[in-house]
């Protein structure tokens, strides 16, 4: 079994440039309720360190890249986002943690519901009792 989802954006453009189109229930495969993005992480610097509890996310990486590592308290895998015509597909109960950003990375965040602070798990050793007691 693998963490590792992708969803894929295909491109559509012409010879003016390029354009992603990201549709609820199309290219993402559940209604966005918030859209955010991370940019200007300091070099060094890890961030997330957390799993939701009913949330759903894609992140993509508009520009520059970033190594995600996904744990779903059995497994543990990690992917580079470092494409804007694909997504990872990052499901609830999923530990995630972003390392290495590249100066000019700029992720994108469609998450299936609005910011709740009680959906977070920010303590890996809570999730790990939470996915055991299931």
């Amino acid at each position: 079994m693998s963490l590792i989802q992708w969803t894929s954006f295909p491109p559509l453009g012409d010879e003016r440039g390029s354009l992603v189109a990201l549709e609820s229930g199309k290219t993402i495969p559940f209604l966005i309720e918030r859209v955010y993005y991370l940019f200007g992480t300091v070099q060094g610097v890890s961030r997330g360190f957390h799993a939701h509890r009913h949330l759903q996310q894609v992140a993509v990486c508009v520009t520059g890249r970033c190594r995600m590592v996904l744990d779903d308290g059995e497994w543990r895998e990690e992917v580079w986002l470092d494409s804007p015509t694909k997504g990872l597909l990052i499901g609830n109960m999923v530990w995630r943690e972003m390392h290495d950003f590249t100066s000019d990375c700029v992720m994108l965040v469609l998450a299936s519901q609005h910011y709740d602070e009680t959906d977070y798990i920010r303590n890996y050793e809570d999730f790990l009792r939470e996915v055991k007691n299931g």
